[in-house]
């Protein structure tokens, strides 16, 4: 019930961390742990995950069940996508990656989607499991699975935001576009926005800065954790439909009349 399956990978867990913003290295594998994710995002182009001559991130997790997943962050055509993604597979063997490029590097950070297809395209034929960050648009999502994609990551709102699901019915409508899994990212604020994208029927939630800059990262990571479970089951166990008047909770046959 709590495991998810995207392309060959299986994960003990539906909540996905990100790495960055953290005070340090310390702090960042504390807090991962504490969420109980098994699956880390890794910005290749901005932190070490290589060069064992300096901090090294890969180190940090040695001996622990969590897996890195390279994201193109920085990345604004589909070319320097590819390339990127090709080299770290040179680099470190990770075949699963989370491939965004982004259309607007100056306010909203929203993502090029048309480039985002054309490098799906591409790395799939690579052999690479995709997981593709994009709008919250359920005719791009369906592009992006015929790309290759093995999950769509519509975003919530623009990253680091914390606004929430901003769109409840587009989450739906790209839940019913594709067959590959949906993980919800970007703009997830607290730990009620995840139990809601998990209601809403998607079958994961990505978080970074939620829990980073949270007062308490180790605290929050734990309430993301529970609060991906509970909105999981609760969208499992379907939810009554919504009645504008009161229904009452017993029933009135054979009530005693006075």
């Amino acid at each position: 019930m709590h495991t998810l399956q995207i392309g060959k990978y299986t994960l003990g867990s539906r909540l996905i961390v990100g790495s960055g913003k953290y005070d340090s290295f310390e702090t960042t594998k504390a807090a991962t742990l504490a969420s109980g994710s098994e699956l880390i995002t890794v910005a290749v182009r901005r932190l070490n995950i290589t060069n064992p001559n300096e901090a090294n991130l890969r180190d940090t997790f040695a001996n622990t069940n969590v897996k890195f997943l390279p994201n193109s962050a920085g990345c604004t055509t589909a070319e320097e996508a590819i390339t990127l993604f090709r080299l770290t597979r040179e680099a470190t063997g990770i075949d699963l990656i989370k491939l965004e490029v982004i259309g607007d590097t100056q306010k909203t950070l929203y993502p090029d989607v048309l480039e985002t297809i054309k490098a799906c395209e591409v790395l799939a034929r690579d052999g690479f499991t995709i997981m593709a960050y994009t709008s919250d648009d359920p005719i791009m999502a369906r592009r992006l699975e015929d790309a290759g994609a093995h999950a769509i990551m519509p975003l919530a709102a623009p990253i680091g935001s914390g606004l929430g699901v901003q769109n409840r019915y587009n989450i739906v409508f790209v839940r019913e576009a594709v067959t590959v899994p949906i993980i919800v990212d970007a703009g997830i604020g607290c730990a009620s926005d995840a139990a809601l994208a998990m209601e809403l029927g998607a079958d994961g939630v990505l978080t970074n800065t939620a829990i980073a800059q949270a007062q308490n990262p180790m605290l929050m990571a734990e309430a993301m954790k529970n609060a991906v479970i509970a909105g999981r089951l609760s969208y499992l166990a379907g939810r009554i439909p919504k009645r504008p008047y009161a229904t009452a909770s017993s029933p009135i046959d054979g009530m005693i009349q006075f």
